[in-house]
């Protein structure tokens, strides 16, 4: 008889600390930045003492990489694109926008965050630049996929310039902070962008 062993009580006694450090930890860098936000910050803010904060996550480029983590964790990503693949080059490109926009909705603020921590630490520079390969790698692959119905004279690699161009944090942004566009009007327009852009 098979039975399935889930986390003991003390990983799940480390999994809730690690989830409080992180919420403590994203609240305040979007309300300081990350440069001016200290692990004692974070502690107090989370009400956990400092040095389990270090022995959960072990520094604030780490704390980071966990906010990251679980922020990305319900977009379920994968699953996204594997839906986009199943669709016609058209609707996939639409599900991709809709990705775009429930990532922005939910994120921005790590998006932001990771942006400026990447400027003043290597850590943070190395984990964005990870995470923006990793982005890279996926959407390239998708839009090999669909290599056949891009423009004329547009290959995988041109139409992924073009992609993340339309996709830039700042483009967000623009339309949906600072000039009062709705996400559902952001991914809209976005959807329509890139078929325009890349499908013949």
């Amino acid at each position: 008889m098979n039975v399935k062993v889930g986390p003991t009580h003390r990983q799940r006694q480390a999994a809730a600390t690690r989830s409080l450090i992180a919420a403590a930890a994203r609240q305040l860098f979007a309300e300081r930045g990350y440069v001016a936000t200290t692990i004692a910050a974070i502690s107090e803010r989370a009400d956990i003492p400092v040095q389990t904060v270090y022995s959960a996550l072990g520094s604030k480029a780490n704390i980071l990489q966990e906010v990251t983590r679980l922020a990305i964790e319900p977009l379920a990503v994968a699953k996204t694109w594997v839906q986009a693949a199943a669709g016609t080059p058209e609707e996939g490109l639409r599900i991709s926008a809709g990705l775009q926009r429930h990532q922005y909705e939910q994120m921005y603020d790590v998006v932001t965050t990771h942006l400026e921590g990447a400027r003043v630490d290597a850590d943070i520079a190395r984990i964005t630049a990870g995470i923006l390969t990793n982005r890279e790698r996926g959407v390239g692959a998708y839009l090999e996929s669909i290599a056949a119905h891009l423009r004329p004279r547009m290959d995988a690699a041109r139409a992924l310039d073009v992609y993340l161009t339309l996709v830039l944090p700042e483009v967000y942004r623009s339309l949906v902070l600072e000039r009062g566009w709705t996400p559902t009007q952001y991914e809209t327009w976005l959807g329509n962008q890139l078929v325009h852009q890349l499908l013949r």
